[in-house]
């Protein structure tokens, strides 16, 4: 019930950050965002020229230049020797303290018709969608958790909770997932899966880190986070229409989209809400309501509201799926099967 009341759950004030993919699109908004409230910003991408330009535009927003610190670092994220050197340069940046929040932002999405999708391109997508966020997973919780092993207790020498003082501040580890993790369509046989994975990584590690919250109850506790965009107006979206077949598009005519901005604005809005699966967008919103299975609903309340939405959305999507099904078979039927309506297929 804690999360339903109004007090902040993602305090960002004079913490760390890092944020993979933040040298542009919904990273970069999340990170400019972030320095308008005070974080240390850290942000990593590929491109050095990207990064040099985004650390500027995010330094501009910071609430205190005289104390925040920012910092890029250029890495191939889809390397697992990549993620745990970033993890260390940030640790020795940062006077020795691991970062407080870590948020994978960084993937790209290739919407062709699955035989028209070469392997190496489904290899490529599981690898900048689910790998590269796992690497970063897996980095940053040996950094967190590995030093708690080490200094494991017994139970009995666990203090009881009366005797301890006011719980650390919790890290949290975000990862970002996709409106088409809860409803996949024509043309995201690539994506969607790397998409699904996160959720389903998400959801094992949040109760995971029940284990060593209730081992360690002094030290600070991990929370996890996974936020479903939709439509993202951003170069990522441009890249895509242009290898996005006319059906695709079509299919995606009802969905307007959202600037960069608006995605990071809402995505912290519901990490400061406490809330553990985020959605940005009303549509998405009532979808999740009807995938949520066993992921954290937040509370009883909440619990009886998904119950109604579910049950609701469980009719709507009877009719959305059959819809969908409707338009892709007339298009067959007009256009062939290259999803194009010249005919011709986009390799």
């Amino acid at each position: 019930m804690g999360n339903l009341l109004s007090r902040n759950e993602f305090p960002v004030q004079g913490r760390t950050v890092i944020i993979t993919g933040g040298s542009r699109g919904m990273g970069l908004g999340a990170a400019r965002q972030l320095a308008e409230k005070g974080a240390n910003v850290v942000i990593v991408a590929r491109d050095q020229d990207k990064l040099h330009q985004a650390i500027e535009h995010i330094r501009q927003g910071a609430a205190d230049p005289q104390t925040q610190r920012f910092l890029q670092i250029s890495a191939d994220l889809t390397s697992p020797d990549e993620s745990i050197r970033i993890i260390e340069e940030v640790t020795a940046w940062n006077a020795g303290n691991p970062p407080d929040i870590v948020w994978c932002v960084a993937g790209s999405s290739h919407p062709t018709l699955f035989v028209d999708t070469p392997i190496s391109v489904i290899h490529q997508q599981m690898d900048s969608n689910y790998f590269s966020s796992l690497y970063m997973a897996h980095a940053t919780l040996q950094c967190w958790l590995k030093p708690l092993k080490r200094a494991n207790v017994e139970p009995t020498d666990v203090a009881a909770p009366s005797s301890r003082g006011p719980a650390p501040a919790p890290r949290h580890l975000i990862f970002t997932s996709s409106f088409l993790a809860l409803y996949s369509f024509v043309g995201y046989t690539a994506y969607t899966p790397s998409k699904m994975a996160l959720r389903g990584l998400s959801d094992t590690l949040s109760q995971e880190m029940n284990l060593y919250a209730a081992a360690h109850p002094d030290e600070p506790r991990v929370r996890l986070h996974t936020v479903f965009p939709a439509t993202i107006l951003s170069e990522g979206l441009e890249a895509e229409n242009r290898v996005k077949t006319d059906l695709v598009k079509s299919l995606e005519e009802v969905d307007e989209g959202q600037t960069p901005e608006v995605v990071a604005a809402k995505a912290i809005k519901g990490l400061e809400g406490g809330q553990e699966l985020i959605t940005t967008d009303i549509l998405t919103a009532l979808v999740k309501r009807g995938a949520l299975g066993g992921s954290v609903r937040g509370g009883f309340l909440r619990a009886l509201v998904d119950w109604f939405l579910a049950g609701l959305m469980g009719l709507v999507m009877v009719f959305v799926r059959h819809d969908h099904d409707v338009k892709v078979r007339a298009w067959g039927r007009k256009y062939g099967d290259s999803g194009m309506k010249s005919g011709d297929r986009l390799m």
